[in-house]
């Protein structure tokens, strides 16, 4: 279904004809544009009950955070300056307004741009709203980076995604996704990144904030969103900084005995090899987009079956939109990955040194190969097998271009690429097609082919088009 999309100041004026919509904007850190959007629109005495921008840390600490430290962008204040507003709110307004009055909270916590510019601009930015006069609340939070690098047009930014936000609670509440598109109206991608995005409430209660989080990939709004093992959304940052990584990219439809193999073996060659600790290392499953729209329709539904799959073997899942391996090492980078180890299969790294990937950098593979390869990144490679001679298959048996062997020696010498030991050679053959293939047959062979805990939660939940 087709939308018109509003300017910023129509959208404002759109809410503030409303006489029942009231309530308080609190703006921290990126100017007051928000409030002064809905000023400049006109009849703003119906909507804005406040406008606060508690900018100085002290009167910050004062009003949100009882006077203890804390981090001041953050969902936890936002959360604060939430809770804070709405009960102000509340308490001086209910009984003295119009019965037919819906109130809300409008916060963000927000670092723009400084005169250095040497800091990551970022926020949080979130709205608690009623649907129905005296109805329990609703509430969303959102973090977005801002791109720009230039704190007004940040700013300027910031004015028009309040403005979306605002006006999509109230007109796109039913419909998810198109509320996720609504926010980026008359704005672009090169202006901010909104990669978390958290809803709930009495009238929301029906929305997965996962199905959220892929949509946002989906619609381009963000690289990646991340699952942690109990498929709870998180923020890449808190989990990424500063630790140490092992990627494990996969359709997983259904993980097989291979690839949980690939994951318990890199696992180990890690540990032992760089001497890292379990807490101070993450493992994730990565599922490219760009694959699952290759596929055919995007089935949002198949998506969250493959993650509920991967939570129960413990772990970690990301989504992006990456088709090539050096866009995924250059995304891991922003968050300053300690030691980072990207694992793929021999026939995964054959297409790796095709140099029809890289048609559309300058530099070709080599300048492909200067972002894959930074100081902190090396590939672990898993076998494959020869079916008719069983033959094991490890990197050194990729047939080569003479260019290439000449950097293939250079990346072998220089420790970049390391092959797996000690993979289980029984399973080496195995793929998700082929035991998909055998579960629509109902051919028993497949319950064979894949780890027991995963066997269970298809069995029991019936994913995959499987059927007793």
């Amino acid at each position: 279904m087709e939308r018109e999309i509003l300017s910023k100041r129509n959208k404002a004026l759109n809410i503030n004809l409303d006489n029942t919509v009231y309530g308080t904007f609190a703006e921290i850190g990126g100017g007051q544009e928000v409030a002064r959007a809905f000023f400049q629109a006109g009849g703003a005495s119906g909507t804005v009950a406040k406008s606060i921008s508690a900018y100085d840390k002290t009167f910050s600490d004062n009003l949100y955070n009882n006077k203890k430290s804390g981090r001041y962008v953050s969902e936890t204040r936002l959360t604060k300056m939430l809770d804070i507003e709405y009960g102000d709110l509340i308490s001086t307004l209910s009984g003295k307004v119009g019965d037919d009055t819906r109130f809300f909270v409008f916060a963000d916590t927000v670092e723009t741009l400084n005169y250095q510019k040497d800091n990551k601009s970022n926020g949080w930015i979130g709205m608690r709203f009623q649907l129905s006069p005296g109805s329990p609340p609703n509430q969303i939070s959102i973090h977005i980076n801002l791109l720009e690098n230039d704190s007004l047009l940040q700013q300027h930014t910031l004015g028009k995604f309040g403005v979306n936000l605002i006006y999509a609670c109230y007109n796109f509440h039913e419909r998810p996704n198109v509320f996720l598109q609504s926010l980026m109206d008359n704005l672009d991608t090169d202006r901010l990144e909104v990669n978390m995005v958290r809803m709930g409430g009495p009238d929301l209660d029906f929305v997965d904030n996962r199905l959220l989080s892929v949509q946002l990939v989906n619609n381009n709004m963000a690289k990646a969103t991340i699952f942690d093992a109990k498929g709870n959304v998180q923020q890449p940052s808190d989990m990424l900084y500063k630790k140490n990584l092992l990627a494990f990219r996969g359709s997983f439809r259904p993980i097989t005995n291979a690839g949980y193999d690939m994951i318990k073996k890199s696992c180990t060659t890690f540990s032992v090899d760089e001497e890292s600790s379990h807490e101070n290392t993450i493992a994730l499953c990565e599922i490219t987009l760009s694959n699952l729209l290759q596929e055919g329709e995007f089935d949002e539904r198949d998506f969250l079956d493959r993650v509920n799959l991967l939570n129960q073997l413990g772990q970690n899942v990301m989504v992006s939109k990456f088709r090539e391996y050096y866009k995924l090492v250059n995304y891991f980078s922003r968050f300053r990955i300690k030691k980072m180890r990207v694992v793929m299969g021999v026939p995964t790294l054959v297409n790796v040194w095709n140099r029809k990937f890289y048609k559309n950098l300058k530099g070709g593979i080599l300048e492909a190969f200067g972002m894959l390869f930074p100081d902190n990144m090396k590939l672990y490679v898993y076998p494959s097998i020869d079916q008719d001679s069983g033959k094991i298959i490890t990197s050194g048996d990729i047939p080569l271009s003479k260019g290439m062997v000449h950097l293939n020696n250079y990346l072998n010498e220089k420790g970049k690429i390391r092959d797996l030991e000690n993979a289980d050679k029984r399973w080496l053959h195995l793929s998700s097609r082929q035991v998909l293939e055998l579960m629509h047959k109902k051919d028993p062979a497949w319950e064979e082919m894949i780890p027991g805990k995963a066997l269970r939660y298809i069995k029991e939940n019936g994913i995959f088009g499987y059927k007793d």
